[in-house]
C-alpha cells in the first residue's frame, strides 16, 4: 500500500476524519475516508457465574437508551487493561480483582481505525460510580437466561455487547479457539 496524499477534514475530542488517496495492495487506486480513533475497551463484568452487569444510557446516534457492556475510550498513554479498570469503576463503581483479556476486534474496519479490547472482569467489589459529567448511567445485573432472552428478542442492539455476550454464551469457548491466560491486573 502507498499513500499518495492525506487531507485532514475534522479534528475532534474523540476522533479525527481524513481523506486519503492511495494505491492499495494489488494496484487499486482509491480514495478512502477514514475515521481515526485511538481505540476502546469493552468490559464484561461477572457478578457471579450466572450474573452479568450491564449499563443503560442514552445514545444520541441511536436515538434511544441501550443496554450495553461497560465500555469507553483508551486515553492517551493508557494501556487497554488500565482503561478497562478505569471504565468499570467510572460507570459502575465496581472494582475487579481479576481481568482476563478475551480478544480484540475492529467494529467497522471499512471506515474506522478503532480497535476494541474485550475483557472479562471477575471477583467484583462494590464501590461508588464516578460517571463523566455528561453521562447518565443505570447499572443492572442480569442472569444468563435473561440475557439470552434479551438477545433472542433483539432487545440488545449494541454490537460490542452482542459480541461479548455471544462469547460468554459459549460460541468461542465451545469451538476451542480461545484459551486466555486469566491474568490478574491491579485495579
Amino acid at each position: 500500500m502507498r499513500v499518495l496524499s492525506t487531507k485532514s477534514i475534522y479534528h475532534g475530542k474523540m476522533f479525527d476524519v481524513r481523506v486519503d488517496d492511495l494505491i492499495e495492495p494489488g494496484g487499486v487506486r482509491a480514495r478512502r475516508e477514514v475515521v481515526r480513533h485511538g481505540g476502546s475497551v469493552v468490559v464484561l463484568p461477572r457478578l457471579s457465574r450466572d450474573k452479568v452487569l450491564l449499563v443503560r444510557q442514552f445514545r444520541y446516534a441511536a436515538g434511544r437508551s441501550l443496554w450495553e457492556l461497560v465500555a469507553g475510550g483508551i486515553e492517551p498513554g493508557e494501556t487497554p487493561a488500565r482503561a478497562a479498570t478505569r471504565e468499570l469503576r467510572e460507570e459502575t463503581g465496581f472494582r475487579a480483582a481479576a481481568f482476563r483479556p478475551i480478544f480484540q476486534f475492529y467494529p467497522s474496519p471499512g471506515i474506522l481505525t478503532e480497535k476494541m479490547y474485550l475483557f472479562e472482569a471477575t471477583r467484583l467489589q462494590k464501590g461508588v460510580a464516578q460517571p463523566e459529567r455528561d453521562e447518565r448511567i443505570e447499572a443492572k445485573a442480569f442472569s444468563l437466561p435473561e440475557l439470552r432472552q434479551m438477545v433472542s428478542q433483539r432487545k440488545i442492539q449494541d454490537g460490542k455487547t452482542l459480541i461479548g455476550l455471544l462469547w460468554l454464551f459459549g460460541g468461542m469457548r465451545k469451538a476451542g479457539k480461545h484459551r486466555p491466560s486469566g491474568r490478574h491486573l491491579p485495579s
